[in-house]
């Protein structure tokens, strides 16, 4: 994991697992390339007539077709490459055009407030696209204290989320090297837009 802190078991509504599954599921395939486990996992995905559930359909005929090795291959042009990927996704990049920015500064007093931490062996700037799905989710099932109410998880989400995440998983859904991807970017663009949304009617 990338994220380390307590992990108690709170109760948790089925529509905030739901949630947090798939913010999780997202810090995972974004985190480094599906294994085959995954892969087989994603190919059994199944999804309605809805623009999620339909990014979702597309994803798993993608991973269906996919192997670990051109996972590995299409995750390193896309985010490692030589030098740098076709993609920067950390949020200061997308907020400035720089990297360790005030985003990732504002991020960490964040983060330090709730007495999350970055792992001992992650080496990642906290502002990455990974981290922050797999704190969302952290947030909404209490996995690094009492699980978050929707007012603060409206709070992290519109500061550290909202402002580029969109932006990202759009690029992420149109990039040149991006085949199965492609299919996570129109995934995490469906999710978000459900997010904001959610939040925008959530009371302040």
């Amino acid at each position: 994991m990338t994220m380390s802190a307590a992990q108690p078991t709170p109760s948790v509504s089925d529509e905030d697992r739901l949630r947090a599954d798939l913010y999780n599921y997202l810090g995972l395939i974004l985190s480094a390339p599906p294994d085959e486990l995954l892969l087989a996992q994603t190919a059994g995905l199944t999804g309605d007539d809805t623009d999620l559930g339909q990014a979702i359909t597309r994803l798993a005929e993608c991973a269906r077709t996919t192997t670990p090795q051109q996972a590995e291959r299409e995750f390193n042009k896309l985010f490692i490459g030589l030098g740098r990927g076709e993609l920067l996704p950390y949020a200061s990049f997308y907020l400035t055009g720089f990297l360790h920015e005030k985003p990732l500064a504002v991020l960490r007093t964040d983060l330090s407030a709730r007495r999350i931490e970055r792992a001992a062996n992650v080496y990642e700037p906290e502002d990455n696209i990974a981290t922050l799905m797999e704190v969302m989710g952290g947030l909404i099932v209490g996995r690094f204290a009492a699980p978050s109410t929707l007012e603060d998880q409206k709070t992290f989400f519109n500061r550290h989320v909202a402002p580029w995440a969109g932006h990202f998983y759009a690029d992420l859904e149109t990039a040149k090297t991006a085949m199965l991807y492609s299919a996570v970017g129109s995934v995490g663009k469906a999710f978000m837009k459900i997010e904001r949304e959610a939040f925008r009617l959530t009371p302040a």
